[in-house]
């Protein structure tokens, strides 16, 4: 399901904003751990966030739309999004009181410390909604417990410390997000090897097609969409199953080809890099080289 354009997108870029539309006090301008069981009914919208935002539902709610797809937002789920990406729960403006609970936090507030430096590690912000975090009662647990910390010392007056000791228990929460995320790619390991399967047919097929000539090189992105998976989440799935990157994957079947067609004798190097989907032959020399050891052409004559 695909965002309408005629659909209303509400924009919130400061925290108080949001705090305001959920009935929630502001404690502090950049971060706030929100408990919807005690906000007024919502009536539901697109909407986009200037900060980092992370829902705990309790309840089902209806259709949520994220990015491409729409997903049935189960109770006891985790869904992360990045500042800028566009959200919301799909039920025709209807009012609903909500139930959970939601950490935001304004980028701002990471600005100087080692999150802030590494935050762009955590590649579940720019997972699709469909790829959410699924809890189990006690990660649930373990979660509540962080947000009941952080929101502890929101509740204490603003010092010196108060922005390491927010921003360390942000970081603490994130890293537990890992660990569970970890947990469910082992957990779903079946549904990891059908996309490994897939991924793997998919750049077989890409690679004898006119693909590379008429697109181009094969790219991560590519196999996502044609997978139905955000680019990170794909590319974790591939890293965590196979030890190696996606790109480094394509890289490595890419060779394997090229060595077969390099002893094709009605084909010149530079014909062969083109064929591959390459623009310039010293790109694919470059590649072949840093993967064997020797230029195509050294391969050739030493084979």
């Amino acid at each position: 399901m695909y965002f309408m354009e005629n659909q209303e997108v509400e924009i919130y870029n400061s925290v108080s904003e949001y705090n305001k539309m959920a009935n929630h006090e502001t404690l502090h301008p950049l971060v706030s751990v929100i408990d919807f069981s005690k906000s007024d009914p919502i009536c539901q919208h697109l909407r986009t966030f200037g900060f980092y935002t992370v829902f705990l539902k309790d309840v089902m709610c209806g259709d949520m739309l994220y990015g491409k797809h729409s997903y049935d937002y189960q109770e006891g789920t985790l869904v992360f999004i990045a500042p800028g990406q566009t959200y919301g729960i799909y039920n025709a403006g209807k009012y609903i009181q909500p139930a959970g609970f939601a950490l935001i936090f304004h980028p701002d507030l990471l600005k100087g410390t080692n999150l802030g430096k590494n935050i762009k590690d955590y590649n579940f912000f720019s997972y699709d909604v469909h790829e959410a975090l699924h809890l189990s009662e006690k990660e649930r647990e373990i979660i509540l417990e962080c947000f009941k910390n952080i929101r502890h010392e929101l509740g204490q007056a603003i010092d010196k410390h108060s922005k390491s000791l927010i921003v360390n228990n942000i970081e603490l929460f994130l890293n537990y997000s890992m660990r569970f995320y970890d947990r469910q790619f082992i957990t779903r390991d079946h549904v990891n090897q059908g996309v490994i399967g897939k991924f793997e047919n998919l750049l077989n097929d890409y690679l004898k097609s006119e693909k590379p000539k008429n697109i181009g090189f094969p790219m991560v992105n590519y196999f996502a969409e044609q997978l139905n998976l955000s680019a990170n989440y794909f590319g974790d799935i591939i890293k965590k199953e196979l030890g190696v990157s996606a790109q480094e994957f394509i890289h490595n079947k890419l060779i394997d080809v090229a060595k077969d067609r390099i002893f094709d004798p009605t084909k010149s190097i530079s014909e062969i890099s083109y064929d591959l989907g390459f623009k310039y032959p010293q790109h694919f020399t470059r590649l072949f080289k840093s993967k064997v050891g020797v230029s195509p052409s050294e391969y050739k004559t030493l084979n």
